[in-house]
């Protein structure tokens, strides 16, 4: 197995320095998994993975929220043949656009690039089932929480590691000493 973390900081797409994360938690660390995604090679080995994983699973559509999860949701759902879709936001709430619908009964699987509480994924997960779809999975390139944070029966995450964060009103010392940088998709309209 390749060691993911060296393979991050060879790209740039684990930085170092003091963020502010989608989910509003602070962290030393950030993940940008497009600066990885945008080498062919990686992204078609994680999207195999993937791929592998839930290959026996009935599935009939590959759903990503927006920004961070469309790359690797697209190319799951090209390696399995399968119709991809994304969600987006719109005045702050999760939601199909541009003409996306989940039929009743449909069977999706959830891709995202990275989860740290995974506010995004739940986002998505209830969006589908408001429309009547079925979640048969989940997976994630990067889980933050080490698999603290289960959002499915069928999780699988690539790269489960532990990354500290911190509340607003627990940041360390050292961290506050250092400007913020707000790196998520989060705000896009």
């Amino acid at each position: 197995m390749p060691n993911y973390l060296d393979i991050f900081k060879e790209t740039g797409a684990l930085l170092e320095g003091h963020f502010v994360l989608t989910s509003g938690r602070h962290s030393p660390s950030y993940f940008q998994c497009a600066k990885i995604l945008q080498h062919p090679k990686y992204l078609s080995d994680f999207a195999k993975k993937i791929s592998i994983h839930f290959e026996n699973d009935d599935i009939d559509t590959v759903i990503s929220p927006a920004v961070g999860g469309i790359v690797i949701g697209t190319e799951v759902g090209r390696v399995m043949e399968k119709r991809t879709i994304f969600t987006e936001r719109e005045k702050g709430i999760m939601t199909l656009r541009r003409g996306f619908v989940i039929d009743p009964g449909e069977k999706v699987l959830v891709v995202e690039d990275v989860i740290t509480t995974g506010g995004s994924v739940q986002e998505v997960i209830n969006v589908v089932e408001q429309a009547g779809g079925i979640v048969v999975g989940v997976a994630i390139i990067v889980d933050r929480s080490n698999g603290a944070v289960l959002l499915h029966e069928n999780q699988f995450s690539i790269v489960p590691l532990e990354v500290l964060s911190y509340e607003e009103n627990e940041i360390p010392t050292e961290l506050a000493a250092i400007p913020t940088t707000k790196p998520g998709s989060r705000s896009l309209k």
